[in-house]
């Protein structure tokens, strides 16, 4: 612990916790074994860092959420291990309109400047670019990339493996394993490019293709679609989640396909 930092007393420190010059410590943080605080970090709230992970300066972990109806609740933060939290990235606590609680996953990646703002949710191995800002109760599956400058809608879903284009506005719910892109996001196709660096075989990649095909073609309405290609890819895991994520009740609607230029049309 360098001379600078500030620490409470009852904060919970983890074995081989490594604290920075000019940090700053609350009474109700909890940094597992192993975190690396590297210099001017403020941890604040109920807010639990999990093992291994290291924070760049000037992040900001912890603090009341941007909510106008937050009345100091002991909502919390919980952050994963294994976790790279870049310059500038900041993250608040939940509120009682939400889930009490913000989640981070395990093995993500926050880039320079982003955000995760209250109730959010995001999954193992997510990787948010450089300003990317979450709105408040996003959740993001696992592996899923936004990229940078892009801002998230609150209560917007993404879906696993789904990848944001940069600079892109995401209103709606994003199918995983889908690419979004365009000032109002729109579908263009499948993540191939990623779904091929994590593994999936040709296989995989076809019966997903000729299922998103199905999913939005012109025939029929979006339920019929539904009930047809779960009645044909029943026992393929892939295209069953991206059912199930489209059935699931939700404030936002799907985003959809689209031609995309500068206006997002």
């Amino acid at each position: 612990m360098h001379a600078t930092a500030l620490v409470h007393p009852r904060a919970n420190l983890g074995k081989g916790v490594e604290i920075g010059p000019y940090c700053t410590i609350g009474a109700n943080a909890t940094l597992e074994d192993g975190v690396r605080l590297m210099s001017h970090v403020v941890i604040d709230g109920h807010t639990t860092v999990g093992a291994n992970t290291v924070v760049h300066p000037f992040a900001s972990l912890g603090l009341t959420p941007q909510h106008l109806k937050y009345k100091g609740e002991p909502s919390r933060l919980v952050i994963g291990r294994d976790n790279v939290v870049r310059e500038h990235v900041t993250m608040h606590v939940g509120t009682e309109q939400g889930r009490m609680e913000t989640t981070v996953g395990n093995n993500c990646f926050f880039m320079v400047g982003s955000h995760v703002a209250h109730d959010c949710v995001i999954e193992d191995n997510v990787i948010l670019t450089n300003n990317v800002a979450l709105g408040g109760h996003v959740h993001i599956g696992e592996f899923a990339i936004i990229g940078g400058l892009s801002g998230v809608h609150q209560y917007v879903r993404i879906g696993k493996h789904a990848m944001i284009g940069g600079v892109t506005g995401v209103e709606k719910d994003v199918i995983p394993y889908a690419l979004a892109m365009g000032n109002r996001a729109r579908l263009t196709g499948l993540n191939i490019v990623g779904l091929r660096r994590r593994g999936f075989s040709r296989d995989d990649i076809r019966n997903l293709r000729t299922a998103y095909g199905l999913l939005f073609s012109a025939e029929g309405t979006m339920a019929e679609r539904l009930n047809e290609v779960a009645n044909l890819f029943a026992t393929h895991d892939g295209v069953m989640d991206i059912i199930n994520f489209i059935r699931v009740d939700s404030s936002r609607p799907i985003c959809l396909p689209g031609a995309v230029n500068g206006n997002g049309h």
